[in-house]
């Protein structure tokens, strides 16, 4: 298995401009961008057009939907794979009462499987406030426990405060 790194953080942290520095230092043009975003909102859809316009050109981009484990496998073997993010995966698979655990366990066995590095990315959310739905609070626990187990299998972890790097597990 090649490196795994993974990145934390809030909203407008950083994690996503420091996750793809991460990425092209370690495959250059030969990435592949897993989104799991989904458009339709317009707010959503403008966060997705910024993050496009700072992708370099020749990156393959595969759009993950609820299967991330088939999107890790449809990477170039080659490529280093950038996932961004699990926060918003988690959020498909709840949607269409996909099992988050077994879902991520297959995506994790292709992340395994390959030679070369991987870089997730996911908002750290457990440090707000009390969702006040159910659906709210299975959410947070669902990625919290994701969470925990990514970074259980990490070389590097890293968590974004106010756009700069607190390196929790590894080496930068």
């Amino acid at each position: 298995m090649g490196e795994l790194a993974f990145v934390l953080g809030g909203t407008r942290s950083g994690k996503s401009r420091f996750a793809l520095a991460r990425a092209a230092a370690l495959g250059g043009d030969r990435v592949t961008f897993v989104a799991t975003a989904r458009p339709g909102d317009p707010e959503l859809d403008a966060r997705i057009a910024d993050h496009r316009r700072v992708r370099p050109p020749a990156w393959r981009t595969i759009e993950a939907e609820a299967d991330l484990a088939r999107a890790i496998a449809d990477a170039d073997a080659s490529d280093v794979v950038l996932v961004d993010s699990l926060t918003l995966w988690v959020a498909w698979c709840l949607e269409r009462g996909v099992d988050v655990n077994a879902a991520w366990q297959a995506a994790s066995a292709e992340l395994a499987a390959r030679a070369t590095p991987s870089v997730i990315v996911s908002d750290e959310v457990g440090l707000g406030i009390v969702p006040l739905t159910e659906l709210g609070r299975r959410f947070r626990d669902e990625i919290g426990v994701l969470h925990q187990q990514v970074a259980a299998n990490a070389d590097l972890v890293v968590l974004l405060v106010a756009g700069l790097p607190v390196t929790l597990k590894g080496t930068i």
